[in-house]
Order: C-alpha cells, then structure tokens, then sequence
C-alpha cells in the first residue's frame, strides 16, 4: 500500500467522521495529489519554511476561498440554471435562498456568506404576522446549522432596527447554534438604540453577533457595498477573496537583525514573496480552473472583476517582543507603550509596502491587508495582531492597545474581548465598551462571555460542550468542532482571561 493509500485509508475508516465528513476530507486528499502552481525558488522556500503561509487551501485552486453572491440577484430574477422562478412569497424567497447556498463554493466546501438576510427578506414579509416570521425564520435558522453545519456560514444584518433582525436575534439566541456565525452592523445614525441592545444582550447569552462599525467598513467599500464573512472578513459585495496568503511576523523577526533591519529589508523581502505565492494561485484560479464561467457570472450573482487578494498576517506580539528582545528592551506586547507603538509601527509599514504592490485579477489592483485568526496548529502563535492569551490587560486598556491597528486592516480585524460573566447582571456596560471601542477606531466588537457553553475560538463558534463529546471519541456534527478541539488543544484559546468590564453588578446604578 502506498503512502498515499495509507492517508486515504485513514480517512475511510476514520470511525469519528460522517460519511459527508469523509467525502470532504477524500476530496481535499486528491486535490493535493496534483502539482501545486508553479512558484519561484525563493517563493518556494519561504513557503517551505513556513515563513508565509497558503493556509493549507489546496493545491488547485479551482474555487476563490470566500464567495459573496448578491443574492438579490436570483430573489429579483430567479435563475434559469438552477429553474427557479422569481420568488413572490416569504416562503418562495426562503426555500430560494436554501436551494441557492448549495450552489456557493468556497474553500470549506460550503458557502460563507448567506447574505444581508434582512434586506433580502423584508420585501417579502408584508401580511406575514410576528408569530409567523418568528416560525419561518426558527425553521430556517435550523435548516441552516443541520444542513450546512460549518461556523465559518456567515449571516449579515443591520445597521436598521427593523422586524426580520429582531427575529434573527431572537432566534439566534434561543437556539444557541454554531451556524451560521453572525454580524450586526452597527451605524450610530441609523440603528436604534433598542437593536444595539438586544444585540449586546444576545453577547450575553450566546456570544453572537459580531458588532461590525458600519460606517468605517461602508466607507472602505464601494456603492456595491460589503459583507461580513467566515470569522470576521469584510470583502466585496458580489465578490470575494480569490485567495488569503499570510506572513509569520515572529519568523520574519527571527531573520531580521534589529528592528531597522526588519522593517527595511526583511519584512520587504517577505511581503514580496507572500504577494508572488498569491499571485500564482490567483493565475491558476483564473486562467486555469475555468471557474468564473460558471452561471453565478453568467446570471450576476458575482463579478469577477469584485474579487480580492486577502494579505494577512499574525504573531505580531510574539513579533514584537522578539525584536524588542533583540534590544534588551523587557516591554512587552499589549502592556507597555513602547511594545505597542513598534506594533502600530509595523502595521503602518506593512500598509505601505501591500500598496506598492500592484497585482493582476485582483480588485482595485491591490492585495487587502487582513489581521489573520489563525490557524488550530498555530502552537505559541497569537493570531492577527491580537494580545497573547492569558496577559490580556483591563478591557478599556486592551482596546485602547489595539485601536491604532485597525485602520490598517479594511478587510479585517478582530479582537475577542473575553469578559467575566457577572457582566450578565448588566449588558449597559457590555454597551459602552462596544461604543467606546468604535469611538476609538474599532472595526469590529467581539466577546466571549465566561460561562458561556458557546465561545469563539479564532472568530468562528465552537460548543464546549460539542468538544468535549469529540474529546469523548463520539464524533461531531458540525465541521468545525474537530478544529476547535485542536485549537483548544494547541493554542491555548481556552486560556484567555475573563475581565470585569465595570458595574456588572450595579444594574441600573447611576454611574
């Protein structure tokens, strides 16, 4: 038997995997048995050494990484592909939808954007009563987590306070699902203050929505718009990401001498290569894979010309206190003024050096630099520019920390504010770190409440108690508990610290 046999074996007879689970990870199996696009020697060996990083996509790229169609599109035409008929129900619109994200790929297998779910529906609810909407959507919502069981399933509402997002929320929190992860997009100017809430309080409850800053991502964007997707990524409405390539900023700092040499030389050299490994991998995708002569071109669910290059990065604190190091300074990531400036320095740098990088088949024409989550093997790696788990600071100073970052990410960024769970005696406060963290330049605001039986591992949902039934050898419903598992295995993400943001248990109290 061959080696590759073997590995394929191990995957038939995997007794914790589904027969669907099966299918996916033998699908992923022959992908890699192919040649990988041709790459440069130098390019080559950096992603050897891991010093960039693919992020295990595959070996073909025959389907861009993350897909967001205008579903719009087939509610307002239907689809002469897939013989659907322009829907003229909440029911029609719905069982539209449904048919309509089997046929998204990305690089999960399953679509990571379900759309502006609010915007698509609303058209469709005159006459429909409360209790009915209510019904409808509890039944979709679970079609959704049974059917296309994946946490990186991103769904989209806001910034209007308006029936079918109080419904989600509702639902959503009832229901304590992993899928589909979601996003309430937040503008001072339009949302209510009652949606704000309901959706602070939902954090307490089940650690979901994502608060994204409406206005700072809109005006990244175009009149097309955007979408929040998978973890955290905010990417072209009726576009994508073709591709997500990543930087180890702590390998980088190991092959700098000091920090003048690693923001001169080294870290230009290796932005260089990132940007070639995916250049080629986005030359594949669209001279080779024929992918973009699909109906979802054809009908205008997506436009090629909308589909983006995401440049991440992580270990920026293990970065940081690298070179710091190096200097015999003993400051440290998250923590000291001098260690955050030298990140805040290394993030504006970085900025500079994607944009003078021109690529072909990428949108506007330049990569999107992108705060990366991380990966469940990133042992001793912190993800994105985040603070290290377990050293995070008071939750006012972690922000503060971490705002100047922000601006330089558009296509995403995400810390993961833990917070003990006496803050359930009052989501007020939850309220106004959220607000106090947009005011300071936050693109996204995102907690784990402690006690919670659902968490965030790297912006993706996870169940404790899903895990330890896997620990358990039971098995997984859900694709993304496995990787939760390891994650919290070999990353520490259970580690991180609950804070006590201020007045938990003062609800009410004049402050």
């Amino acid at each position: 038997m061959t080696f590759e046999t073997q590995g394929l074996r191990r995957v038939v007879n995997n007794p914790a995997l589904s027969a669907a689970q099966k299918a996916r990870a033998l699908s992923i199996e022959a992908e890699n048995a192919m040649p990988y696009p041709q790459l440069d020697a130098e390019t080559h060996a950096a992603l050897e050494a891991r010093v960039i990083c693919d992020m295990y996509e595959g070996h073909a790229p025959y389907r861009p990484r993350y897909v967001l169609p205008d579903y719009g599109v087939v509610l307002t035409c239907g689809s002469d592909w897939l013989e659907l008929p322009v829907p003229q129900t909440l029911d029609e619109a719905i069982n539209t939808l449904m048919i309509a994200y089997h046929h998204v790929p990305s690089v999960t297998g399953m679509p990571v954007y379900v759309g502006q779910l609010d915007d698509l529906l609303l058209p469709f609810c005159e006459g429909v009563s409360d209790e009915a909407l209510y019904q409808k959507l509890k039944l979709f919502w679970r079609y959704i987590d049974r059917v296309l069981p994946d946490a990186f399933l991103h769904a989209n509402i806001g910034p209007s306070d308006n029936r079918v997002a109080r419904t989600i929320l509702r639902v959503d929190a009832e229901l304590g699902q992993i899928a589909p992860n979601l996003t309430f997009r937040y503008d001072p100017a339009i949302s209510t203050e009652a949606i704000l809430a309901q959706a602070i309080a939902n954090i307490t409850i089940c650690s979901k929505p994502h608060i994204a800053n409406h206005p700072l991502h809109a005006a990244t964007f175009d009149a097309r718009g955007y979408g929040i997707v998978s973890c955290y990524n905010a990417l072209p409405q009726a576009g994508g990401a073709s591709t997500l390539t990543r930087i180890n900023l702590l390998e980088v700092a190991k092959r700098s001498h000091d920090t003048d040499d690693f923001l001169t030389n080294t870290l230009p050299q290796y932005v260089a290569l990132n940007v070639r490994l995916a250049q080629a991998r986005i030359d594949y995708l669209f001279d080779q894979s024929g992918f973009f002569d699909s109906f979802l071109v054809t009908e205008g669910w997506i436009d090629r010309g909308r589909f983006t290059a995401m440049f991440g990065i992580f270990a920026m604190a293990e970065a940081v206190n690298h070179l710091l190091l190096k200097s015999g300074n003993p400051g440290r990531y998250g923590r000291d003024a001098e260690a955050n400036a030298l990140g805040h320095a290394i993030s504006a740098r970085l900025t500079d050096l994607v944009a003078a990088q021109p690529m072909r088949n990428v949108w506007r024409d330049r990569a999107m630099l992108h705060s990366q989550a991380g990966l469940s093997t990133d042992t001793g790696l912190t993800p994105g520019v985040r603070i290290p788990y377990g050293t995070e600071p008071d939750p006012v100073v972690h922000v503060l920390a971490l705002a100047p970052h922000h601006q330089y990410y558009p296509s995403g960024i995400s810390e993961i504010l833990t917070l003990d769970e006496t803050v359930k005696a009052n989501p007020a406060a939850v309220m106004d770190l959220c607000k106090g963290a947009f005011a300071s330049g936050f693109r996204e605001f995102t907690a784990n409440i402690g006690g919670n039986d659902l968490v965030r591992v790297t912006g993706y949902m996870i169940r404790l108690s899903d895990v330890a039934r896997f620990n358990a050898l039971k098995g997984a419903r859900t694709n993304t508990t496995a990787l939760g598992a390891e994650a919290a295995k070999l990353t520490a993400i259970l580690d991180r610290k609950p804070r006590v943001v201020a007045y938990e248990l003062a609800a009410g109290a004049d402050r």
